[in-house]
């Protein structure tokens, strides 16, 4: 059975049901139909324990990160622990590009699936909005004569769609008297500084403040202007009223489930919102939540940037692998992951390794591996990774999360139960008060093990720039390739000395982040050659198929 037949053969309780179990009454709700609701408001409970859910350097198709966190919280709930979920909504790009959805697979699902992977509550186009109302206001402003003597635009327009086409474009062709031509690019909303905005917002309050922080640009003198000069923040807003409250669903064994925000972990801080995960920690002893992509990417961006911002930290870490993955970094190609090749598994380990060692040893936080069991894995397969993360004194399980849900990941539920009460040395990769280059530094020599990082003159430019503004403080969010520790997509199994290549750094001041582009990376991805867009289809019944 397909992912989609198997969440339609399981019948959904009401969300108003789901709700209580957690102690929210219907009042506190914003219904979205039976399944789906806005939560508005809960009790100040004490904080349940907080588990992460990370990687290794995934391959094309993703480890699984998403499956493996329902699972758990499935598994935590059939040994009769009050656990809830914490994910990030779905992009419309990987849903119609090479990944698919985003709401777990097989038997551990969130639900309703459909309505999840596709528009959902209407978070992520409230998020579109917001962002080009800005566009729009920055441009009309230009229009009627420019008060503000905007020289250089550095906002970007955006939409949550995988489209080549617009990572570069002319606007204002139009010829109109006192149209201001000029060139232009759109990001994918997951990259729009809007998604990271709501994502670290703490209340409708500071979204507010923090959407008239935005840099939009720089007037004649090299001033900055930002989005409050316009009087843009409050119409922002307005338009994310409804996006800052968090989704409640659930899985298809009733465990519940926040769904909230969105930012990709390769071109942003890849983690569901603060409001998301606090609330979630408040209504349940155990909190499952996921930061996308590899540990180098999204666990380094939820621990160096969000646990900053919410003041939080993790109880315990599940780092994903798959031993598809680590044929994949140990040199065999992706068409052939599948096949049985003990040589490329053995050298695919060191992946693995240097991500544990990052958590533990770099972060200090207590680690298990999560070996998502795939029906093409071997028995010597499994026996052998097992092994050799015990070699390490690393602990590990596998779980079967598609084929069984929570019963497949009952074994791991108990091992957490354990990990989560173990002292732990949590600390950060750098600290805040550390200059720009510094903080860059540290993280690629430290967590991707790089031998050091070059820097491109216009990175080196804007980096003076933002220690000009005052913004030298802020933590870093780079920006690169999910596939290797490098910034070299090709360079999967980094055995030889690499460098980071840093080609640009962007100030966030809204978000209160740095972006830094390393490589090659695309705020604006592309389509595959055979999108999955192609097989997504309506019935004649009006029942959508093909979404995986």
């Amino acid at each position: 059975m397909t992912d989609i037949e198997i969440a339609r053969n399981v019948e959904l309780k009401k969300i108003t049901e789901i709700a209580k179990e957690i102690n929210i009454d219907e009042e506190n709700l914003e219904l979205y139909g039976k399944y789906k609701a806005k939560i508005v408001e809960t009790k100040n409970n004490k904080d349940g324990k907080l588990i992460l859910v990370t990687a290794m350097s995934p391959t094309p198709l993703g480890e699984g990160k998403t499956t493996i966190s329902i699972s758990i919280a499935d598994g935590l709930k059939r040994i009769g622990k009050k656990s809830i979920l914490a994910l990030r909504e779905p992009s419309l790009g990987p849903v119609f590009g090479i990944k698919g959805g985003a709401t777990g697979g097989g038997h551990a699902q969130v639900a309703p699936m459909e309505d999840i992977n596709l528009h959902f509550t209407g978070d992520i186009h409230a998020i579109t909005s917001a962002n080009n109302l800005l566009s729009a206001i920055i441009d009309n402003h230009i229009y009627h004569g420019n008060e503000l003597e905007i020289e250089k635009v550095l906002w970007k327009r955006c939409v949550d769609l995988n489209d080549r086409q617009l990572r570069k474009v002319e606007t204002g062709l139009s010829k109109e008297n006192k149209i201001v031509p000029r060139e232009d690019s759109f990001d994918i909303t997951v990259a729009s500084e809007v998604m990271a905005i709501l994502c670290l917002a703490t209340s409708i309050e500071d979204l507010k403040t923090k959407l008239g922080n935005i840099l939009i640009g720089y007037n004649k003198k090299g001033n900055p202007v930002y989005a409050k000069d316009l009087k843009a923040e409050g119409s922002m807003t307005v338009l994310l009223k409804d996006a800052i409250k968090p989704n409640l669903v659930q899985t298809l064994e009733h465990t519940p489930a926040i769904i909230h925000g969105g930012p990709f972990a390769n071109i942003a801080h890849g983690c569901n919102s603060v409001i998301a995960t606090k609330m979630a920690m408040k209504l349940a002893d155990y909190t499952v939540t996921e930061a996308g992509f590899g540990a180098d990417l999204g666990a380094e961006k939820f621990l160096d940037i969000k646990c900053r911002k919410a003041n939080i930290k993790p109880n315990a870490v599940v780092c994903v692998a798959t031993i598809k993955a680590l044929k994949y970094h140990g040199g065999a190609s992706k068409e052939h992951i599948q096949e049985e090749n003990m040589e490329c598994l053995k050298k695919g380990m060191s992946n693995i390794y240097r991500h544990v060692e990052n958590l533990k040893d770099k972060f200090g936080l207590n680690v298990v591996v999560a070996i998502n069991k795939y029906n093409t894995d071997t028995k010597q397969e499994l026996e052998y990774v097992q092994n050799e993360l015990s070699k390490k004194q690393i602990t590990s399980s596998i779980v079967e999360s598609w084929a069984k849900g929570g019963e497949g990941a009952i074994d791991i539920a108990n091992k957490l139960v354990d990990i989560v009460e173990k002292p732990d040395n949590f600390k950060y990769i750098y600290n805040l008060e550390e200059p720009i280059k510094e903080k860059i530094n540290k993280v690629a020599l430290n967590i991707y093990g790089a031998k050091g990082v070059n820097y491109s003159e216009e990175a080196i430019k804007n980096i003076e720039k933002i220690e000009k503004l005052g913004y030298e403080k802020l933590p870093i969010c780079i920006a690169k390739t999910q596939y290797s520790f490098s910034d070299d997509a090709k360079k999967l199994e980094c055995d030889e000395p690499f460098e980071i290549n840093v080609r640009d750094v962007e100030l966030k001041a809204g978000a209160g982040f740095i972006v830094v582009l390393a490589g090659k990376i695309m705020t604006m991805p592309g389509l595959p050659k055979v999108p999955a867009a192609e097989t997504i289809d309506i019935d004649q019944n009006g029942e959508i198929v093909g979404i995986f």
